[in-house]
């Protein structure tokens, strides 16, 4: 019977703390290059902190926004990769504040570049035919003059290129195009995909019905 050789039947040693401590700072360091490009340029979580979205969504609610589809910008540049497709009217976005661009906004794409939008006692039209808006509340039943503000009454106004109309669900308590006007395509960050985690403060308590939720 032919012996083997001692080299093949030799076993490596331990590792050194200094190689398992390198381990584990390489694979920290992927993750977190990781979880920065996927932050940067494919997918984002926001939290919702106020009510101009009821009842689409809810204080509370955490979601996941899609930064691919529109094309993601270069973070510290205002180069914009190409995308899928641009935005469409219906699309809710999570976007830069124009006023404070510090600030996450989210709103509803009503109109997008070249379209025009007015709004008569509450009901918004686009190139002249009215929108069905199923999913828009209405807190204050009172009309306000165009005269008074443009809450209730706005335009004729033609959204100019690479430009959105943005207005929040919940139309009587939102702050959103009709005082701040047009928003840059510069200043989107993506479209809003579904609801991952729902929490209701006030219960204490997940909202386990909207979890998983999409956004439409």
């Amino acid at each position: 019977m032919a012996s083997q050789s001692p080299s093949s039947t030799r076993t490596s040693g331990p590792r050194s703390a200094a190689a398992v401590v390198r381990e584990y700072v390489e694979a920290a360091l992927w993750a977190l290059a990781l979880t920065l490009f996927l932050r940067a340029f494919v997918i984002q979580a926001f939290r919702i902190p106020s009510a101009s979205m009821q009842d689409t969504l809810l204080i509370g609610d955490f979601l996941f926004v899609n930064k691919f589809e529109y094309g993601p910008k270069i973070p510290f540049t205002h180069f914009r990769l190409p995308g899928l497709h641009p935005p469409r009217r219906g699309d809710v976005i999570v976007f830069q504040f124009p006023q404070d661009p510090s600030k996450d906004f989210i709103k509803r794409a009503i109109a997008t570049s070249g379209e025009t939008l007015e709004i008569h006692d509450k009901v918004v039209s686009v190139n002249g035919t009215p929108l069905d808006e199923s999913y828009v509340v209405h807190a204050d039943p009172s009309v306000r003059p165009s005269g008074f503000d443009s809450r209730d009454n706005f335009g004729p106004f033609t959204i100019g290129d690479q430009q959105l109309f943005m207005m929040g669900d919940n139309r009587d308590n939102s702050n959103d195009s009709r005082y701040w006007g047009p928003l840059d395509m510069d200043l989107v960050k993506g479209r809003a995909m579904f609801i991952y985690w729902s929490w209701n403060a006030d219960r204490h308590w997940p909202r386990w019905t909207r979890i998983l939720r999409p956004i439409q």
